[in-house]
Order: structure tokens, then C-alpha cells, then sequence
């Protein structure tokens, strides 16, 4: 069943009320009163729609802020993965997506239904995208064949949710391009 004009109108205004609201005031102080009233709608709207801020917060990131993190394919894995975790760190370096990000993995450690809606709609699907450009790049002999590819996702992955959930330093390119050539010295690259 989709919206209709004006249902659609309806939900795109409270996804941005969410983002600005969140932007301006924190996740925290994030209420589905508030977001309602901004977006000129009631909270039985908003609760008809939305189980939790958490699951509306979702939702208007991954609506609202669809970019591509797709990979390329240019025959050279290290300048594809280059390319996509440059976008991905573009992403998470900046409001309100970054900020508003990082409130919503900490309100999953705590709700179990948004956890694995998150992980179902964003987490499971980049990881899948970077695991089948990593075999394409293996079956290429780009690769060692006997790369453990899950391993790899995780040590792509994990330097950088270290920084941007635990230090707090700033993901930036060069970080990322430091990080590629680390890794993939060890990896095997050709």
C-alpha cells in the first residue's frame, strides 16, 4: 500500500522535522510531541507511523539522506573501496547525518526491535555490497583466494567505527587512505 499524495507530503515533513529537530536540539532531547508539532501534524500520527523517535530517526537518515554508497568497479579494488569509504566518511563526518548516526547505533544497544531493523536496513546491505566487491576482486586474483572476506569486512569496518563511536576523532580521508594501504599490504593486493 503506498501513500497518497498528501500522506506522502505528510511523511517527508515529519522525516525533515526529525533531522532538523535532531540537528538543533539532540537525539536526547528528541521528542515525538516536538517533531509533530514542527511538522503540523498530531503525535497519533507520528505513533500510527513510527513505534519509537529511534525507528522515525531511522527512517528519515535512511530516507532523507540516500546517497550512493555504491561501489564501483574499475578493476582496481583499492581505488573502488577508496572511492565508496570516501563517500561513507563524507557521510558520517558531517550534520545531520553523522551526529543523528551515531545517537541511533547508541539507542539500538538498548532497544532490540530498532538493532536489527538497522542492521536489516542499512548495516546488512553495506556489508553485503562490500563483501561482493571483495569477491569480485578475489575471483579477479586481485585478492589472495584464500582471504577470509568476512574477516576483511570486519577489519575494513572496525577502524573505523572505533573512531567515529569510541575516540570520536575525526574520520577523514587520509585516515582512510592510510588505512587501505595498511590493510591491504597485508591483504594481498596486486
Amino acid at each position: 500500500m503506498t501513500d497518497s499524495p498528501r500522506g506522502a507530503a505528510r511523511t517527508e515533513a515529519i522525516m525533515r522535522a526529525t533531522l532538523e529537530l535532531g540537528a538543533e536540539i539532540g537525539y536526547a532531547k528528541l521528542s515525538i510531541e516536538a517533531i509533530a508539532a514542527r511538522a503540523g501534524a498530531g503525535k497519533h500520527t507520528v505513533y500510527r507511523r513510527w513505534p519509537s523517535k529511534g525507528a522515525l530517526l531511522m527512517d528519515s537518515l535512511l530516507h532523507l539522506h540516500r546517497s550512493s554508497l555504491d561501489y564501483p568497479d574499475t578493476g582496481d579494488i583499492v581505488a573502488d573501496l577508496r572511492t565508496q569509504i570516501h563517500a561513507a566518511v563524507d557521510l558520517l563526518g558531517n550534520p545531520p547525518f553523522g551526529p543523528l548516526y551515531r545517537a541511533l547505533i547508541g539507542e539500538a544497544q538498548h532497544d532490540p526491535a530498532l538493532a536489527e531493523a538497522l542492521n536489516e536496513r542499512f548495516i546488512a546491505p553495506q556489508t553485503e555490497m562490500t563483501l561482493a566487491r571483495l569477491r569480485t576482486a578475489r575471483d579477479q586474483g586481485l585478492l589472495s583466494p584464500s582471504l577470509d572476506l568476512d574477516l576483511a569486512m570486519a577489519v575494513l569496518s572496525g577502524p573505523l567505527y572505533f573512531r567515529f563511536l569510541i575516540t570520536r576523532e575525526p574520520l577523514t580521508h587520509e585516515y582512510v587512505d592510510r588505512l587501505l594501504q595498511s590493510l591491504f599490504d597485508g591483504m594481498g593486493a596486486r
